[in-house]
C-alpha cells in the first residue's frame, strides 16, 4: 500500500467514480449507493435485506465490479457446508501431509447471496472471518486479504425456506439495508437499459484495492470530539434500558456507528464529525441489532425497533461539537 496520503481532492474524486459506477446499474437509489460506500470505507459489512427482485445482487455486484479486487459471490442453498465457505485441510499423498485449501470467503470482497436460505451451522462460518479478518481451520489461523468486505443478501423472514441469522452474525454487519421498489421514472429507464444487456457487464473497475485502503485511512482521519464519543455512547446506553427493548446495541454497534459517522463526513467533504451525521446513521447501524420486547399485532419487529431509535434519537441531548 502507498504510504503518501490521499489527498480530500483524491477521495472526493474516486468516491464519486465508484458512486458513478454503481449508478449505471442502480436507477433512483442514491441513498442506498452512498450507503454503500460508507461500509466499505468504515471497514464494516453491508447486510441487504428485501423482497425478490429490486436488485439486492445487482447492488452487491456493481459495488464489487468497481474495484478491481478479487471477488467471490457464494450462493447459500440448504446444502451449502461451513468447509466451502471457510475451507478445508486435504491430504497431499506426495507430501503425505495435510494442506489447506482455501474457501470462497478467501477474497477482497465477498457476496453472499440470499444468506438466509442456508443452515445456522453454515451462517455461522462466517463469524470469525467477519469480526477478525481470519479463519481458523484445524487449529490454524488463515489471514484474510485487506480490504475485506462482505455484501450479503437476504429475503425477509416471510419468506419460504429463510433461517433468521444468529444474533451474532447480524451484530456483525454495520448496516442493514432495504432498497425497495424503484419509483416509475427508474423502472422505465431500467426496461430501456436491459433491452440493450446487462449494464454489469460493461462496468470497468475504477480503483485497486491499494486504493480502497488509502480511502480507508483517509476516512479514518476524520476527527471525533470527545463530546460526540459521548453522544454516541449515550445513543447506544438508552437502547439498553429502554423498556421495549430486550436487546439493545452493543459495544461493537457503538464503535461501529462512529466508524460509519467518520466515513459519511468525509463523503460530506468534512474532516469532523457532527451529531447529525450519527443521527443520520442511527437507523441503518442500530435497528437491525434490537430485539423488541414485543411488536404490535400485523406489524414487524423492525418497525418497532426504528420506531425506538427515532423515539431515543429525540430524548437523548444533543452536543454542541467541538472540533
Amino acid at each position: 500500500m502507498s504510504s503518501v496520503p490521499l489527498s480530500p481532492e483524491e477521495f472526493r474524486e474516486t468516491t464519486t467514480r465508484i458512486a458513478d459506477n454503481v449508478r449505471r446499474v442502480i436507477d433512483g437509489k442514491d441513498h442506498a449507493i452512498r450507503s454503500a460506500l460508507v461500509v466499505l470505507l468504515a471497514e464494516g459489512h453491508l447486510l441487504l435485506e428485501d423482497v425478490p427482485g429490486v436488485g439486492k445482487t445487482a447492488l452487491a455486484r456493481a459495488l464489487a465490479a468497481s474495484i478491481d479486487a478479487d471477488v467471490r459471490r457464494i450462493q447459500f442453498t440448504p446444502d451449502l457446508l461451513p468447509g466451502d465457505v471457510t475451507g478445508v485441510s486435504v491430504f497431499n499423498p506426495a507430501a503425505r501431509e495435510f494442506e489447506f485449501s482455501p474457501g470462497a470467503v478467501f477474497a477482497h470482497i465477498v457476496i453472499a447471496d440470499e444468506i438466509n436460505r442456508s443452515s445456522p451451522k453454515t451462517q455461522s462460518a462466517l463469524l470469525e472471518a467477519m469480526e477478525e479478518r481470519q479463519v481458523s481451520v484445524d487449529g490454524r489461523s488463515h489471514a484474510l486479504p485487506r480490504p475485506f468486505l462482505v455484501v450479503a443478501t437476504q429475503n425477509p423472514l416471510e419468506m419460504d425456506g429463510t433461517y433468521a441469522l444468529p444474533e451474532a452474525q447480524v451484530d456483525r454487519f454495520m448496516m442493514r439495508l432495504s432498497l425497495g421498489y424503484p419509483d416509475a421514472e427508474a423502472e422505465a429507464l431500467m426496461l430501456r437499459q436491459r433491452d440493450a444487456g446487462n449494464p454489469l457487464d460493461a462496468l470497468e473497475p475504477v480503483v485497486s484495492p491499494q486504493g480502497v485502503a488509502r480511502m480507508i485511512a483517509f476516512a479514518r482521519g476524520v476527527h471525533v470530539s470527545p463530546a460526540i464519543e459521548q453522544y454516541a455512547v449515550a445513543l447506544a446506553r438508552a437502547t439498553r434500558t429502554h423498556p421495549g427493548l430486550v436487546l439493545g446495541a452493543s459495544p461493537r454497534a457503538t464503535l461501529q456507528l462512529v466508524r460509519a459517522a467518520k466515513a459519511w463526513a468525509a463523503l460530506r467533504g468534512r474532516d469532523y464529525v457532527v451529531p447529525d451525521d450519527l443521527a443520520h446513521l442511527a437507523r441503518p447501524v442500530l435497528v437491525h441489532r434490537l430485539i423488541p420486547a414485543r411488536a404490535p399485532a400485523g406489524r414487524r419487529a423492525s418497525d418497532a425497533a426504528r420506531e425506538i431509535v427515532d423515539e431515543v434519537l429525540g430524548s437523548v441531548p444533543v452536543p454542541i461539537a467541538d472540533r
